[in-house]
């Protein structure tokens, strides 16, 4: 684990709050909010991979680094393998970290505790989990579980992700965050595989790297993140980034 690079994937044209990595909180764009977060993380250099010049735009004007990339890409994957050609056709980074850009209150803690598997030379992918505490979360759909077994304290192996509740049975349930850290090599295979039949049934990208025998370790955090996908969630964001208390 030598040279960890964070790629942050932003595009503008969101179904359910098109042009969000422009929203405004706290005075600052929401893409210059994961950036700073990213910077914060302390693992290395960020850079964000954008398809608009408002974007990039954004992120110059407070002092980062942002690529243009396509507009056409299918994944968040595909677009950060983009931008790792750019910024860095050399090969000198051999960690790539995804910190998706809808994420402007992540703690930076978890972004350099999502790195950790990857010690283990076994492990081609690393992620994030939380243990669920709130009952609704065991049966929704949109919270994607992780069921693994425990390799260390605090670390498992993903043996499957699902949006059904699973594992049947007592015990926790864990809810997975959409954060990854790739080897390089890991991340090139990657986007070249098709899409598999788990992936496509589940809607959970994951599961391709899972179907061709690629291993993901998990990193048991505490908290979950805040996406933003709703005009509901941007104003949790902003409460939450102004200091104010929502009714």
């Amino acid at each position: 684990m030598s040279d960890p690079l964070v790629l942050i994937p932003a595009r503008m044209s969101a179904t359910r709050l098109p042009g969000k990595p422009l929203a405004e909180i706290a005075g600052e764009p929401m893409i210059v909010h994961v950036w700073r977060r990213a910077l914060e993380s302390g693992i290395g250099p960020v850079v964000v991979a954008a398809d608009a010049p408002e974007i990039l735009d954004a992120v110059r004007v407070a002092g980062g680094r942002a690529v243009a990339t396509r507009p056409d890409h299918a994944s968040g994957s595909d677009r950060i393998w983009e931008a790792v050609e750019m910024v860095d056709p050399e090969g000198r980074h051999d960690l790539i970290v995804n910190v998706q850009g809808d994420l402007p209150t992540i703690d930076p803690g978890i972004i350099a505790a999502c790195i950790a598997p990857l010690a283990d030379p076994e492990v081609d992918i690393a992620t994030l989990a939380v243990v669920i505490t709130r009952d609704e979360e065991r049966t929704a759909s949109s919270v994607v579980k992780l069921v693994g077994s425990e390799v260390a304290t605090g670390r498992l192996r993903a043996l499957y992700f699902t949006r059904a509740t699973a594992p049947w049975g007592d015990g926790p349930l864990l809810h997975h965050i959409g954060l990854y850290a790739y080897r390089r090599r890991s991340l090139q295979r990657f986007v070249t595989l098709p899409p598999s039949p788990l992936e496509q049934r589940e809607k959970l990208e994951q599961l391709r790297a899972l179907e061709a025998g690629m291993r993901i370790d998990a990193t048991i955090v505490d908290t979950v993140p805040l996406g933003v996908d709703t005009p509901d969630d941007l104003e949790r964001a902003r409460a939450i980034l102004s200091g104010r208390t929502l009714r």
